[in-house]
């Protein structure tokens, strides 16, 4: 069983303006998720620090920061891969997402390949008792409603 989701979604956006809002304005179109949730108390907003080696992290309303994330490959407008961790991971475990913003007409297509769920213990909470096959089932789905979220806020710019 691969361990990678794939998902994409054309953005009424160029690749400039899609990555800059993907990046510069995760705190406006993230849409938080139980199953998937990155912190383990109250939902903060999200922020990447930009450039490689670079933080994506949750700052919850009492101003206590949570990393979810750090950025290994930095290449704007293009090409965006981070480390994830979910609040439910174990400590040391974390899987990779790779963001691609190409150039289609006059839109976007944002894709995102979020990879490595397979390293998750079977028993680990951050599956919810799903098997492999229904985990990454709910992962696109969750990526797909992100990207749609992303296509409303950049498209208003």
């Amino acid at each position: 069983m691969t361990s990678k989701v794939y998902v994409a979604l054309r953005v009424k956006a160029s690749p400039e303006r899609a990555f800059q809002a993907f990046v510069d304005e995760i705190g406006l179109w993230w849409r938080p998720s139980p199953l998937f949730q990155t912190t383990p108390r109250a939902l903060g907003r999200l922020a990447f620090e930009a450039g490689e080696g670079g933080r994506l992290t949750e700052t919850l309303a009492n101003g206590k920061v949570f990393e979810i994330g750090r950025i290994v490959t930095w290449a704007p407008p293009h090409r965006l891969v981070f480390s994830w961790r979910q609040a439910t991971f174990p400590p040391d475990l974390h899987t990779e997402v790779e963001a691609c913003f190409e150039l289609v007409g006059g839109e976007t297509r944002v894709s995102i390949e979020h990879r490595g769920f397979t390293r998750v213990p079977t028993e680990s909470a951050a599956r919810h008792g799903f098997p492999d096959q229904a985990l990454q089932m709910r992962l696109a789905e969750w990526w797909r409603s992100q990207l749609a979220s992303l296509d409303d806020h950049a498209a208003q710019a």
